[in-house]
């Protein structure tokens, strides 16, 4: 479970690099975001083996129920991470939707994975998500005006659900996780 830990500082590092430090995060220019793009890949590689070779005690596993709310939350949030790139009407009432999207994936995954690498990995994550809601929120203050939505941003938003639904599910059926139970 080391891995999974180095890989949630990592992660959680360089996300907040640039509201931690801006003004050495500014000096790094473009180059910074290749470095923010290197140390996430490097985390996500630490997170998904460390994950994949931990063990731990196990409280609980998959149900039926379970896997139900787990899919409808995962549903919920590819929508809220595909509406914050399509900003549809949704983006008025949830300023971070793909940070929402991230705590709805957190507590959905640990619904039907009741382990201790479970609770690091996805327990973190969902942790981070908050943090950095509460970090960006303070930097930013109130929110700006609201935006209008053209319908063929709700759509958008909801064929990228879909697609992402499918493209997901099938990775995980690949890597031997059914996700439909």
């Amino acid at each position: 479970m080391t891995l999974i830990f180095l890989g949630l500082i990592i992660w959680a590092a360089a996300h907040f690099w640039k509201r931690a430090l801006p003004e050495n995060r500014a000096k790094f220019g473009d180059k910074g975001k290749a470095l923010v793009a290197f140390a996430l890949a490097v985390a996500l590689i630490f997170m998904i083996w460390g994950y994949r070779s931990a063990d731990g005690t196990v409280f609980w596993g998959r149900s039926s129920a379970l896997t139900g709310i787990n899919n409808l939350l995962m549903v919920l949030a590819f929508y809220l991470f595909a509406a914050s790139g399509a900003k549809t009407k949704i983006t008025r009432s949830i300023r971070h939707p793909q940070l929402t999207a991230v705590v709805l994936w957190s507590v959905s995954h640990l619904l039907v994975n009741g382990d201790t690498p479970s609770f690091l990995l996805f327990g973190g994550l969902g942790l981070w998500a908050i943090a950095e809601m509460v970090v960006i929120n303070r930097a930013e203050g109130p929110r700006g005006p609201y935006h209008d939505v053209p319908v063929r941003k709700e759509i958008t938003a909801m064929i990228a659900t879909i697609v992402m639904v499918v493209v997901v599910g099938g990775i995980h059926a690949v890597l031997g996780y059914n996700p439909f139970g």
